[in-house]
């Protein structure tokens, strides 16, 4: 009951019946303490709200380290799974700092918690600072209770991953019932080559394996796979591709979900043309690929994955001091 209370932002003294009408004295008596460790996990350092009806928010952790969370238009919201990334795409900020530590469950569904006091959130994406494959643990568990007690619906619930085996595997192996989230593909290219340049510390599966792996889970879970293309102009935005997309992807249980590139003013990748971008996901459509293209949430308010916490970090008189935190079960959602 606390941890429903809490993942939905609800009071804990709320409703028409009294903790004392049903929890143990011992359980009341702890709850002061354990509200308090809650209450700790996460704050909200700042909020940027967008123009397009998005807020970025900057949160900051028990031990000072910060994530970002951006909340969506129609009751969305995107969730760090670490504090850095070691997966080091060129086009990303996230990536050039590297992989500081991971983000424990309980503080995963704190981000979710907090973004709650804001406004309605209905669905969750995986899609913020780190790669959640290399935090699976703590993911999944987060997923977990955010499917049962946090009340949102399985298919709203986002693993978003680069491809790792280790992924596929674990998301295979779930048990039917549980909680089996939907699966969203970081391809960016179809070439082999170039995507080894562009996520130089990806797992080296080729695009075919992983629309492949991919397509066995959707198969098995009957969602889609949403596949995610930044488009970046000069880089992925050319006929090649084109072709190559509906190669991989033509007859296959998916969704292409293209997003210009948020721009960077410390990288030199540029975002195309809006012009430019419909015509491409108009081509696909055409070519029987179900294409939709994305406006990138927050573009004047540092929208990019790892823009907003380099911004803080940059404008901060002292650094502050990392201290990392081991993950234990007292750090877990259960």
């Amino acid at each position: 009951r606390v941890l429903r209370l809490w993942s939905q932002a609800l009071p804990q003294e709320g409703g028409k019946r009294r903790p004392e009408d049903f929890l143990p004295l011992e359980v009341r008596e702890a709850m002061p303490a354990l509200l308090a460790d809650i209450d700790q996990l996460a704050r909200i350092r700042s909020e940027h709200p967008g123009e397009d009806g998005s807020a970025r928010l900057l949160v900051e952790l028990a031990d000072g380290q910060t994530v970002e969370s951006v909340l969506l238009p129609r009751g969305g919201l995107c969730v760090s799974s670490q504090v850095g990334c070691a997966v080091g795409c060129v086009f990303c900020m996230t990536g050039k700092e590297g992989l500081l530590r991971q983000v424990g469950s309980a503080e995963i569904v704190a981000q979710v918690a907090l973004a709650r006091t804001r406004r309605k959130v209905s669905k969750v994406v995986f899609m913020g600072m780190g790669e959640p494959s290399h935090n699976l643990d703590n993911v999944l568990e987060a997923i977990e209770l955010l499917g049962t007690i946090g009340n949102i619906g399985h298919k709203n619930l986002v693993f978003s991953t680069v491809g790792d085996p280790r992924a596929f595997d674990r998301l295979q192996s779930l048990e039917m019932g549980r909680v089996r989230p939907a699966l969203a593909l970081s391809l960016h290219t179809t070439k082999a080559d170039l995507r080894a340049q562009l996520l130089p510390r990806a797992p080296r599966m080729t695009p075919e394996e992983l629309v492949e792996r991919a397509e066995h889970y959707a198969r098995a879970t009957d969602y889609p796979i949403q596949y995610q293309w930044t488009l970046i102009e000069g880089v992925n935005d050319n006929e090649e591709e084109i072709e190559g997309i509906v190669r991989l992807l033509k007859g296959k249980y998916a969704l292409m979900n293209m997003i210009p590139y948020n721009t960077v003013d410390e990288l030199d990748f540029k975002r195309p043309s809006w012009e430019s971008a419909a015509e491409i996901a108009r081509t696909l459509h055409r070519r029987g690929i179900l294409t939709k293209l994305r406006h990138s949430a927050g573009q004047d308010v540092d929208g990019g994955c790892g823009q907003l916490r380099a911004r803080d970090l940059s404008g901060a008189n002292q650094p502050r001091p990392i201290r990392i935190i081991k993950q234990t079960t007292t750090n877990a959602a259960d």
